[in-house]
């Protein structure tokens, strides 16, 4: 493997898992892309590139699944009933530095970022000679090329490195990830930055989108590109994990503003009816293009919240209330020994199959939580503010109509708030990351359908770290270890 490895990174960026794009930004139906070889030197033929850095996103080794996934199945959120063995590892928390998944989100996540750097760079070396008409078009894919870098620096930050902010604890001096900001040159030597620096390099390329953004008079106002509204809802989201908690809730009114959205959907049908698939999701701020005739198959996420036997957990199940719109879209079948859960925010209800669930990555009710929990952690923020964007999505339980019917301190709406974003949330790959900054001390049991196999008692989830995966480890171009990283599960 390293040697096929290292044979494709001599083409392009770093050695080990720190992947380029070998010597093309690779194709799909959807996302056509160019050879990176035969240049980025034109406008024309920097927008076609574009769409090939989209289709490393998108792709299922990436926010297509693994990184989208890996964010709820390791939580209280997810049940496997052993009929398949697709992350289990992770699920039990046996997880090794030789891990697959691990690997593909590493490699394809750098597949994005170094696909980004390039386009930046070509961006700046065309801009000075062009027309204004192209500068505007420069500029909208330089936006956006921000928007996929920022977006991909994010998620590796938080599955690779250590929480930035655990309920009020700085551990922005932990080691980050590699920081791409021009290509990196064949076999040049790389080191990790810090959590803090990987944090201040996300908030900057996500700014900077939003400059490039105004320069190219807006965006594309397409669902499957990234567009103002998105990049202002990852802003919030990155804030929210710094407990910047002004900036977040901020940033998350600015997006819903963006799209002009000031209340959701409620009622069981028109719940269902935002999972048809596609762009049916009128509550979504960015989406990845995956339905009936651009998926992954068995690689997608609704067949990982299928047929490869992940459902919601037991706990999850309970919290809901019976008058609670959100479980309409819950389909829970087979056995006992082996239940199968067919439903979803991946059941594509047009079509009845899961493999075409569209991956909704960016959505209006998490701004509208980001906003709540904002203002119950700052020091500024207001009980009404909390209550007033908590009842926008809580009242998806029509049981509850108005604030009256929510929690009256910061204490108890905290307690509450935690609750809500597992009910609204799961399945969008957000939970792990809120357990640790919230400094569970988790109870994780890991169930073979119907016994439990194990239980972690205690178990203090924000110390979790995972391995960086070991082909980048011993490339030897700089990339150092997650010290300890193995001490941080829990022990049987």
């Amino acid at each position: 493997m390293k040697k096929l490895i290292l044979k494709a990174f001599a083409l392009t960026v770093l050695t080990g898992g720190v992947a380029g794009c070998g010597n093309s930004f690779l194709e799909t139906d959807y996302y056509k892309g160019i050879d990176q070889e035969t240049a980025l030197n034109s406008v024309d033929n920097i927008s076609t590139a574009l769409n090939g850095a989209y289709y490393q996103l998108y792709r299922y080794y990436f926010a297509g699944n693994y990184a989208t996934t890996i964010g709820d199945i390791p939580t209280d959120l997810a049940y496997w009933n052993k009929g398949t063995q697709h992350f289990n590892d992770i699920y039990a928390y046996t997880v090794v530095d030789t891990d697959t998944y691990l690997y593909w989100i590493w490699n394809y996540g750098y597949k994005v970022i170094d696909n980004a750097a390039r386009l930046i760079e070509a961006v700046d070396a065309l801009y000075a000679d062009s027309t204004e008409d192209e500068k505007a078009q420069l500029d909208l894919c330089k936006a956006e090329a921000y928007a996929l870098r920022g977006y991909a620096q994010l998620v590796l930050v938080n599955i690779f490195a250590h929480q930035v902010k655990v309920n009020g604890t700085d551990f922005s001096s932990k080691p980050g990830i590699v920081l791409v900001d021009k290509p990196i040159k064949p076999l040049e030597k790389v080191e990790r930055s810090t959590v803090g620096q990987s944090y201040t390099a996300i908030v900057n390329d996500l700014k900077d989108a939003l400059t490039h953004f105004t320069a190219a008079g807006g965006d594309r106002g397409d669902l499957f590109y990234f567009g103002e509204a998105a990049v202002h809802g990852l802003l919030a989201r990155t804030y929210l994990y710094m407990e910047e908690w002004d900036d977040a809730a901020a940033e998350a009114q600015n997006a819903l503003d963006a799209k002009g959205i000031t209340t959701l959907t409620y009622g069981k049908d028109t719940y269902k009816a935002l999972y048809n698939g596609g762009a049916s999701n009128t509550e979504s701020m960015f989406a990845l293009a995956i339905n009936s005739s651009q998926n992954w198959q068995a690689q997608s996420c609704g067949t990982i919240w299928s047929t490869y036997d992940y459902s919601p957990s037991p706990w999850l199940q309970s919290i809901y209330e019976g008058t609670d719109c959100r479980t309409s879209v819950w389909v829970l079948s087979g056995t006992a020994n082996s239940p199968e859960f067919n439903g979803g925010k991946f059941a594509h209800f047009s079509s009845g199959n899961n493999t075409y669930g569209t991956c909704y990555i960016v959505n209006a009710p998490e701004m509208f939580l980001i906003i709540a929990e904002a203002n119950a952690q700052s020091s500024t923020g207001s009980v009404s503010d909390a209550q007033n964007a908590l009842l926008t999505v809580a009242k998806r339980n029509s049981a509850i109509a108005s604030v009256s019917d929510l929690p009256s301190t910061k204490a108890d709406l905290m307690t509450f708030i935690k609750d809500e974003r597992a009910r609204e949330l799961f399945q969008e790959g957000l939970r792990l990351y809120d357990l640790r900054r919230w400094d569970v001390q988790a109870q994780v049991y890991a169930i073979g359908a119907p016994n439990i196999s194990f239980t972690y008692t205690n178990y203090k989830i924000s110390d979790l770290v995972y391995p960086i995966p070991n082909d980048e480890i011993t490339s030897g171009f700089g990339v150092a270890q997650n010290e300890g990283w193995s001490s941080t599960l829990p022990s049987r």
